[in-house]
C-alpha cells in the first residue's frame, strides 16, 4: 500500500501513490501479516508461555497502532480513492480468490531482499535457530544435541556474516536498487 522512498529513515509515513495491485489487491497489509505470522511461528516454536501471554498481545497492539497511523495518513492523502480501496480489500485477512494468478505474476527480487529487507530474515533465521538449539539441549542434553547445535551455529555464523556484509555494502552505497 505504501511506497516508502526513503521516508522510513526519517521515521515518518510517506507515499507517492496508493498501491492497489498485486498482493495488495488481496490484503491491505500483507507485509505486516507476514511479519505477524513469522513472529507467531517463532514464538510458538519457542514453546514460551510468557510469549503467548505477553508477547502476542504486545505484538498485535504494536501492529494495530502502526496500521491505524498509516491508514489515517493514507485517508488524508488519497481521500475517496483510499476509502474505496478499504471497502474492496480487507485490512489483514487476505481474500484468497484469484491469489494464485497474482502469485504467478510476481517475481522475487533478490537484490531488493539484500538491499532493503536483510534484517528481517536475519532475525527470524537466527531466532528460530537459537530456539531449536535451546530445545534440543534441554530435551536431549549436549552429547545428543551437539550435531544440531554445531550445524545451527554454523548457519548462524553464515547468516550473521551475510547480514553484516549487506549492511556494510548498503551503508557504503555499494548496493542500490537503481
Amino acid at each position: 500500500m505504501l511506497i516508502l522512498n526513503g521516508a522510513a529513515k526519517k521515521k515518518q509515513v510517506y507515499a507517492e501513490r496508493l498501491v492497489q495491485s498485486g498482493i495488495f489487491a488481496h490484503c491491505r497489509n500483507p507485509l505486516y501479516l507476514g511479519n505477524i505470522l513469522i513472529l507467531l511461528g517463532v514464538g510458538i516454536a519457542g514453546n514460551s508461555l510468557p510469549f503467548v501471554l505477553f508477547g502476542i498481545p504486545i505484538l498485535l497492539f504494536a501492529y494495530a497502532t502502526i496500521i491505524c497511523a498509516e491508514e489515517k495518513y493514507l485517508e488524508k492523502k488519497f481521500g475517496q480513492e483510499f476509502k474505496d480501496y478499504c471497502k474492496r480489500v480487507n485490512r489483514i485477512i487476505p481474500n484468497v480468490s484469484g491469489i494464485g494468478n497474482t502469485i504467478k505474476g510476481m517475481e522475487f527480487n533478490w537484490k531488493r531482499l539484500i538491499v532493503k529487507e536483510y534484517a528481517t530474515p536475519f532475525a527470524w533465521i537466527t531466532g528460530l535457530s537459537l530456539l531449536i538449539m535451546k530445545d534440543a539441549y534441554l530435551d536431549y542434553g549436549y552429547a545428543s544435541s551437539k550435531y544440531i547445535t554445531w550445524s545451527l551455529s554454523i548457519l548462524i555464523l553464515i547468516v550473521t556474516s551475510a547480514f553484516f556484509t549487506a549492511w556494510y555494502l548498503k551503508k557504503n552505497k555499494y548496493l542500490r536498487l537503481n
